[in-house]
């Protein structure tokens, strides 16, 4: 049995009045894939940056390889938070690349400046993870000069460069046209095929079924169906899970 990377107990949040996350509780295992999905508003973005410290929780409790940063609505200190956030990367639906950095600039900024990692040697890790995304050629370039599927894979090359043991994906996709769409799914899958631990937040059926081990479904801020991927999208439980992927399928 894989062992738990990240836990999440009874997570709230809420923005004013709003209840955005109730209650949610789930685990992700070392080395295993969950796809998230669910209708906009559910709630998913913002588990996301929950779980990545983007956003402040208002009640639960949240451990990352270990590393318990969140207990019954009490955050940990500063450098108990540090550590758990240096577990984690993620990946944006925007890129959120730096626009006045060069591709090299943007990937090995974080691990020389935050990491204290050698300029040296941060490169030769940057250019590592360039090959590994099909954009050696590319790391002079600026951000401006890429295609949006060149920026996610130079994101996720950033994502990558300080060695998290989970990484998250907001919508890595859903700003790209199919045909740039395939280049970035493609990445994706072969960081699932190395055994990394991910949680993507994607509208990707197909894909989803194909890559995550587990997909949760989200609706009203609260899990409403999850198990095995298979099962989920050709045998979901639930009716608001059916009507959902239904209607990703052309059921509607």
């Amino acid at each position: 049995m894989k062992m738990d990377l990240l836990q999440i107990s009874n997570l709230s949040k809420s923005f004013h009045e709003h209840s955005v996350l109730r209650d949610i509780s789930f685990k992700v295992g070392r080395g295993e894939v969950v796809a998230v999905i669910g209708p906009s508003g559910s709630g998913k973005t913002t588990l996301l940056r929950c779980a990545t410290m983007l956003e402040r929780a208002d009640g639960g409790s949240i451990s990352m390889g270990g590393v318990v940063f969140l207990q019954n609505g009490v955050y940990a200190d500063r450098k108990i938070i540090r550590e758990a956030r240096s577990k984690c990367g993620m990946v944006f639906q925007a890129f959120n690349l730096f626009p006045h950095m060069s591709v090299l600039e943007n990937i090995i900024d974080a691990p020389v400046h935050v990491a204290g990692v050698s300029r040296q040697e941060a490169e030769k890790k940057a250019m590592e993870l360039l090959a590994k995304m099909e954009l050696v050629d590319y790391a002079s370039s600026y951000p401006c000069e890429l295609s949006g599927g060149q920026q996610q894979r130079v994101a996720i090359a950033r994502a990558l460069a300080l060695n998290p043991e989970i990484l998250f994906f907001d919508e890595p996709t859903s700003a790209l046209d199919p045909e740039l769409t395939k280049g970035v799914l493609r990445v994706i899958r072969s960081l699932a095929d190395e055994n990394m631990t991910m949680v993507i937040v994607t509208h990707e059926m197909d894909f989803a079924a194909m890559v995550a081990d587990r997909i949760v479904f989200m609706a009203d801020g609260i899990i409403v169906e999850e198990g095995r991927a298979e099962q989920v999208v050709n045998h979901p439980v639930n009716e608001r899970t059916k009507a959902f992927i239904a209607g990703l399928k052309g059921g509607f």
